[in-house]
């Protein structure tokens, strides 16, 4: 076993690849950029190195500056975690020949499955099936266009490198090619360095379903069996589950096989994971699964396939590494229970699921599930890396019993000081279709409207916010609330998550009970204990935290609230039906409009890039474009004006 490792990663990946090593006993380095000297991966290494400014490309990407960190330290390995450098050939070499340890593929395993067209070639080659489509090498766009036309749509683009849904689109007619071509090609080159696409036809009622594979450096490969990563949004897993929903032993069988046989072709060793795109139409059956792509790293849904097989995967990744055979062969793995992961991420639903930034003011977890996280409260989510706060794992005796437990912990877990999809997460595991394992990658746009929709403040939870910004929610001793002989007032005015207003009026009864008015309604809230409460005589259990922002209250979901400064002035020009404001810390991109031009409301005037993804910025109005503040290049911060109109008439 190595004696000392350094992960060239940050955020939760490097913190799980950091508790397997303490079991193991293997020292550990981590490095950092400039935005991340105060990070928990930074914290819990026995040694950190920095590698530079806050941009990947000036840190996490520089695999010089991170192998001589390794050499400096004196690490035997490096382990790449997921992202950034953990399928760069090169950089597994130029590893190598610093005589250090790659704890991964080999260099030829990950480019023969790097670039999506030659890795299907092969996988037909080697009798997997594929999904029809281009996969060839000519790039340009009326040729991609023709090929689309004669697929026949809907077809997916898809950037031959990479993954993570960056430079995904799915085109649904002809009129849409040519725009959804250009956006993924540019959302590819920022993200792999990459513009190349190939197209697919895009499956009807499709289920995504991977299968994890490992193997060593004896010939030795396995399979631990399937995951659903089904639920997406925009291309990225949003739930993800093992096993599948209605999976056969048939259908486990030929996929666990075919699988198999895609690491053998190309010597695999290590942890990977193969991803098959399978027709649910008709339920699963073993001639309706094709080969998308292989994942030549440890997953970020790897913890379910921990949880079902009683296997730590990182254990094995290094074990492998020092040269060690697998420690199980096919026959002594098997499913035990099952598993459900949410992935937090801190982003704004309502608005799109636009990533979000601010500081964690306060953040707990649930007791009874597994959590990966590299955020602690008072840490800053960074407009330059994923916005993903941790994951939520829950294992259960069956599907249902995990679908519970996870649900129960997603609303023991708050966090505010940064929107989060938290809300988001538990409104769709409650949905009918999937408690039902009726999944396929189509379940959240069907219930986008549902589980988007800007949800009404309830009174409950208004009096309580009103109750904490007035200071009030705490243990009283006396009657300190009476002016003479009638009970002291104390009006509040709040603003909800949409920015309304809403004024309660409440007052003292006795002890802790206390009466409020709110949009004409009375009501009566008795404080029992910390976190319990009686509202019109209805227990309710919450719990109240006053921040930077305002106020968040987490009840049957989380609430977040603000308190408006009475001594703000109010800008008269602040509906925003002139002008283009960037929604959050990004880059522009793309400016698609000029001084003079006539727009209509919808139209896509800039395109900017947060967090490696891609928004298009659209007229709120119909008009003309009277200036353009927003260049392609520019740097801009959240509430920048990019795009004035002119004055309506």
């Amino acid at each position: 076993m190595f004696n000392k490792i350094l992960i060239a990663n940050r955020g939760e990946i490097a913190c799980r690849v950091m508790q397997t090593a303490s079991r193991l006993g293997v020292k550990t380095v981590s490095v950092y950029s400039d935005a991340e000297a105060g990070a928990m991966h930074v914290a819990m290494a026995d040694e950190a190195v920095r590698i530079g400014p806050a941009p990947v490309n000036e840190s996490y990407l520089l695999g010089d500056v991170i192998i001589e960190a390794a050499l400096s330290t004196g690490a035997e390995a490096i382990h790449p975690g997921y992202g950034f450098l953990s399928e760069n050939p090169e950089f597994v070499e130029a590893v190598e020949k610093a005589g250090l340890c790659f704890i991964g593929p080999g260099a030829a395993s990950i480019r023969a499955m790097g670039l999506k067209d030659a890795a299907k070639k092969l996988m037909e080659q080697a009798c997997v099936p594929v999904v029809p489509g281009y996969h060839g090498e000519n790039q340009d766009p009326d040729f991609l266009h023709a090929q689309a036309n004669s697929i026949g749509y809907p077809v997916l683009i898809k950037a031959r490198s990479g993954g993570g849904g960056k430079g995904m689109r799915l085109v649904e007619s002809e009129s849409q090619f040519v725009e959804a071509l250009a956006s993924a090609q540019r959302e590819a080159e920022a993200s792999f360095g990459d513009a190349a696409c190939l197209i697919e036809k895009f499956v009807t009622a499709p289920r995504h379903i991977e299968i994890q594979v490992f193997g060593d450096n004896h010939g030795n490969v396995v399979h631990l069996f399937e995951r659903d990563c089904s639920l997406q949004r925009r291309h990225q897993k949003v739930i993800e589950e093992a096993p599948a929903p209605g999976m056969t032993e048939e259908m486990r069988h030929a996929m666990g096989s075919a699988a198999v046989e895609a690491a053998k072709a190309i010597n695999y060793v290590g942890a990977g994971t193969v991803e098959f795109i399978v027709d649910g139409s008709e339920g699963l059956l073993p001639d309706r699964f094709w080969f998308m792509e292989m994942n030549t790293r440890l997953q970020v849904e790897h913890p379910v396939t921990e949880a079902i097989t009683n296997t730590d995967l990182v254990e094995w990744q290094l074990r492998v590494a020092c040269g060690e055979e697998l420690p199980v062969v096919q026959s002594d793995l098997a499913i035990d229970g099952w598993a459900m992961e949410a992935r937090i991420y801190a982003e704004n639903v309502e608005k799109g699921f636009l990533p979000a930034t601010g500081t964690l003011h306060y953040l707990r977890f649930a007791d009874n599930v597994r959590i990966d996280t590299g955020i602690a409260a008072g840490d800053t989510i960074s407009p330059f890396y994923d916005p993903m706060i941790a994951k939520l794992t829950a294992h259960g005796t069956s599907r249902e019993d995990a679908r519970r437990k996870l649900h129960a912990a997603l609303g023991e877990t708050h966090a505010s000081g940064s929107v989060t999809n938290i809300n988001f997460l538990s409104d769709l595991i409650s949905i009918q279709d999937f408690a039902d394992g009726n999944v396929d990658t189509g379940l959240i746009d069907r219930y986008s409207e549902q589980l988007t929709a800007v949800r009404k403040l309830p009174d409950e939870v208004a009096c309580l916010a009103a109750l904490q910004a007035a200071g009030l929610n705490k243990e009283r001793k006396s009657f300190s609330s009476f002016s003479l002989w009638q009970p002291l007032l104390h009006t509040v005015v709040l603003n909800d998550h949409s920015g309304d207003e809403i004024v309660v009026t409440l007052a003292s009864v006795e002890g802790s009970e206390w009466e409020f008015t709110s949009d004409g309604r009375a009501h009566t809230l008795i404080r029992q204990c910390h976190n319990q409460y009686l509202f019109d005589g209805v227990k309710l259990r919450a719990e109240c935290q006053s921040h930077h922002e305002g106020i968040s209250v987490f009840a049957d979901r989380a609430w977040h609230i603000t308190v408006p400064d009475p001594l703000d002035g109010v800008d008269s020009s602040a509906d925003g039906g002139d002008v283009v404001i960037a929604p959050m810390p990004g880059q522009v991109k793309l400016v698609r409009v000029a001084v003079g031009e006539k727009v209509t409301t919808g139209d896509a005037l800039i395109v900017m890039e947060a967090m490696k993804m891609e928004h298009a910025l659209t007229a709120p109005r119909d008009g003309i474009v009277e200036e353009v503040m927003g260049n392609v290049g520019d740097q801009v911060e959240d509430g920048a004006i990019l795009l004035k109109l002119e004055e309506e008439s």
